[in-house]
Parts: C-alpha cells; structure tokens; sequence
C-alpha cells in the first residue's frame, strides 16, 4: 500500500507536497519522495524512510516549482532498495514522472512487451515502472509536441486497455500539466480538490481526502474508476472517462485497515464504517455467545481497531478500556519478514496496562487477524497481566487468500486461516474464545445510502474472488514464491550502494 499526491499551484508546492505526504505517512514508511518542476526543469528527492527523515531543509529548499507529484511507499512488488522509491521518471516523451499505488498483475508480461516491442529499458523490478513507460510508450505514439487533454485521455485508455490491476496514478509531463487517474474497477482510491488563490484556482490529487483538507483544500469529489483528471500548465481541469467498462470495486480494507478513520472514501466515511463494524459484530456476539457472554471489559488493539471496539462494548454494555499502550516508533508487524522479528515487534509495540486486565474476562478486539502471531503474543500478554479469560474478536471476517492489488499481505500458505476453522484457529493464538466479522455483515457496515451505485467491493482477501480478472493457481503459486519469508530473507540479503546524488544533475532531473 502507498500514498500519493499532486498538486497544481500558484505558488511554490514544496511544502504542501511534504506536508501532504506527512498526512499520507501511514499508508507506507519505507521510502518517500517528491519532484517539483521549474521552468522545464525537474527536481527530485527520494529515498528510503519517513517523510521527517528523507527531507531536510536543504532538500526543501532545492524542491523548486508550482507543479509537484510526492509519494509514500512500503514495497508490494519489487525489493525494498532505495532505487525503487517513487516517483519514476523517463525523458522521453516530454519528461515524464509518475507515482503509483497499487500493483499490476499482469506487469511481468508487459514488461517483456515493452522491451521486444516497444524498445523501452526498465531498470527495476517495479510495476510503477512498468505502468510508467506504457504511459510514456501511448503517449509518444501521438507524436504531437503539444499534447491536447485529449492526448492524455487517449493515453489512459491505452493504459487501461494493457494494464491489469489496481492503480491511482499521479504523473507529471513536464511543461504540459499533472495528471491523475483510477484503474476501472476502482479498487485504490484517488480523490482531487481545489482551493481559490488570489493568483487562481489551485488542485490536489491524493490517495486520501485528509490530504486535501489539512492543506486547506475543499475536496471536490473522487475520481471515478476508470477517469482520468488533467490540469494544464495553465491550470485548467479536465476530466474524462477513460475505461470502457467501469465498475465500482474499491477494496473494502481500506475501510477495515488502511485509511485513517477521518478519511472519506468514494463518499463513505472510514469512522461511521468502522462503527457500524463494531455494532455488527456485536449483535453477531449476542446471537452465538448469548446476553450472558461472560465479557467484564472490552480493550482494543492500537489503533485501527479502536473505533469498533468502542461501538461493539456500547452495545455490549460493558465497559470499554484502552489496555495497550502503543510505541509509535515500531513498524507494521505483519510485512516483517521472519515469525521472531514480528515477536519482538509486537512486545516493543505495545505494553499493557495491567490494572485493566487483573482478574476479568477480555474481549481484545482488533480489525483483523493476518498470521496470527501477533494475536498469540497480545493473549499471552493479557494473561501474564492477570487476566482470567481472554476473548479474541475480529472486526474483519477470516484473511484466506493473498492480495494481489497493492497490499503486501503475505503467502497463502502464511495466513493463519487459508485452511483452518475457527476452532483451530482459536487454539493456536490461545483464546479462549474467537469470533470473526461475516462478510455480508461488513458489506452492509461500509455501504451506505449516500453512496447508492457502491455495492460492491474487492474482498480478495476473503472469498478469494479478484476483480480485475486474470488471476489463476499459476499466478498465485508465483506470487508465493516471492512473498514467503524466506524469499523475503534471500532478497533483501544483498547490499543496496545508495549514491548521493545531492550535486548531480542526470537526464534533465536534479536530484537533491
């Protein structure tokens, strides 16, 4: 999973880019960047780590520009080296830069179109790369020195005619404008706002509305799947629709997991989805363990989970405590690579409150259950704090089957529940009982009547059913071979020389 963001300015967009990619940092901590364009010329900075580490002062003051794309990124496809931190970019046509977030799963095969057929070099094992030059290749075809927002529409629409996958896209061409589009099915999410300047009408395209409005932005509306959004260099909006058949699919963890609860997605609210998880799974505790339910305290997981937990205990009627207490400066635990490491995350993550779990009955509830190991150490850690029983809820129904569409969820074969009940789940994390969200019961929690054409979503991750199509037994038993642990170890064994480019000057990009 990633964040991106593009802002169109009448003024220099260097420090809305980077406040901006703060606002998305929780979408990906692995490496960030932002180019900048200034008379012609592109600026760019990236690297490996947050948004407070990989920009400095000097690096700020070097982002020169009103136009800019930025992007936040934890690695799906590809390796975790820092040459594969977004955004990319090609010279030709114009100067093209692009960041993505998503994953094409069909981006082996076109890359091998791309270099037969089409000529073009790509030096990373990245899909945004991939995207990036069929983008570059459709729009070169025109062959106009002046593309028309039409250039760029017909671009899209090749790009949504060979590309499979999820994808929100902001690019840049240089001299011509900033462009933003969705995958038909509209599984990543895209969003676009403006704000009035005396100078004029500035836009912002980003992964999340809390982007848009931390910087002062009115958010207009999401991009619809398949549309694309182009701004010109003289700041006029275009918008189109590029696909021949969308279909509204986005992914409905995004709700559960991945945006922040203040964000509004495809005119749905993160926060009232994840109440009505919590409400859901409540009544769904009433009817199968009964109004005696044995539950003295109801405690979340920092922090995703919070929000449910705290309608499920109103309707529980019973009380609601904050047991864990979080260290924000440990990482995700289920994209760590080796079952020790995420041990030792979990317990330098979170440290519980004793008082809150000394002779009662807990329900711990967190927004999903992946591999299982951090629910098994977060058990323990209520029974060492005194707990008497310990109960385990899911405000999302059991993980099956990988993701294949942006979010680095890992082998089918490392997912606690891809072939286990609920009991055997239930025995090896060491709960005393265990109970999941139904899968119709958090349809029914994210739809709303606001949003009437949404009654769909990409559910993957749980019935198995991947909407973009193409998906077969071949792909996944490949897509395992790379996402294992021990693929992970091998791959990310090998030493990654990372130049300071803080004085050179390659292909037209000053990279500072």
């Amino acid at each position: 999973m990633c964040g991106v963001v593009g802002i169109a300015g009448k003024s220099p967009v260097n420090q809305m880019l980077f406040d901006a990619l703060t606002m998305l940092q929780h979408r990906g901590q692995d490496a960030a960047g932002i180019v900048t364009c200034h008379q012609g010329r592109l600026f760019l900075r990236k690297d490996n780590g947050m948004v407070r580490d990989v920009f400095h002062t000097r690096h700020m003051r070097a982002l020169l520009g009103n136009y800019g794309i930025g992007h936040v990124r934890y690695p799906t496809a590809g390796s975790s080296s820092s040459a594969e931190a977004q955004p990319f970019y090609v010279n030709s046509p114009y100067g093209i830069t692009l960041a993505h977030n998503g994953n094409l799963t069909n981006a082996a095969e076109i890359h091998d179109d791309l270099f037969k057929t089409d000529l073009r070099h790509m030096n990373t094992d990245s899909d945004s790369e991939v995207l990036l030059n069929v983008f570059a290749h459709e729009l070169q075809k025109i062959g106009t020195l002046n593309p028309t927002p039409e250039d760029i529409f017909h671009t899209v629409s090749r790009v949504h005619e060979r590309c499979k996958g999820a994808y929100g896209v902001v690019a840049m061409i240089t001299g011509h404008g900033l462009v933003g589009f969705r995958d038909p099915n509209g599984i990543r999410p895209l969003v676009y706002g403006s704000r009035e300047t005396e100078q004029g009408v500035e836009y912002i395209i980003a992964s999340e509305s809390v982007a848009i409005t931390a910087l002062g932005f009115k958010v207009e509306r999401d991009i619809a799947p398949g549309e694309a959004i182009f701004i010109d260099s003289d700041g006029q909006l275009f918008t189109k629709q590029c696909a021949a058949n969308p279909e509204y699919r986005p992914c409905i963890f995004e709700y559960v997991y991945f945006a922040r609860p203040d964000a509004t997605i495809d005119g749905i609210s993160v926060y009232k989805a994840r109440l009505k998880m919590g409400e859901k799974l409540a009544h769904k505790i009433l009817k199968e363990w009964g109004e005696q339910h044995d539950i003295d305290v109801v405690i979340p997981i920092p922090d995703t989970s919070r929000t449910s937990a705290l309608e499920l205990a109103n309707i529980l009627g019973v009380k609601f405590r904050e047991g864990f207490m979080k260290n924000r400066y440990i990482g995700r635990t289920f994209i760590m690579p080796g079952q020790q490491q995420r041990k030792k995350s979990v317990r330098q993550k979170l440290n519980p409150v004793a008082l809150e779990f000394k002779d009662k009955n807990v329900l711990l509830v967190d927004d999903s259950i992946v591999r299982g190991t951090t629910c098994n150490e977060i058990i323990q850690m209520a029974r060492d704090s005194g707990a008497k029983k310990v109960f385990f809820a899911s405000a999302a129904p059991m993980v099956k089957y990988p993701n294949v569409y942006g979010i680095d969820m890992p082998a089918k074969a490392e997912l606690i529940a891809s072939e286990r009940s609920v009991e055997e789940i239930r025995e090896i994390i060491g709960a005393d009982r265990l109970i999941f969200q139904d899968l119709e019961d958090l349809k029914n929690a994210v739809r709303t009547s606001k949003v009437p054409d949404l009654t769909e979503f990409d559910c993957s991750v749980f019935d198995g059913v991947y909407v973009a199509g193409g998906i077969d037994q071949a792909y996944l038993d490949n897509l395992e071979q790379m996402r294992s642990d021990s693929a992970k170890n091998k791959s990310d064994s090998y030493i990654d020389v990372n130049i300071d480019a803080a004085s050179v000057d390659l292909t037209g990009i000053k990279e500072e």
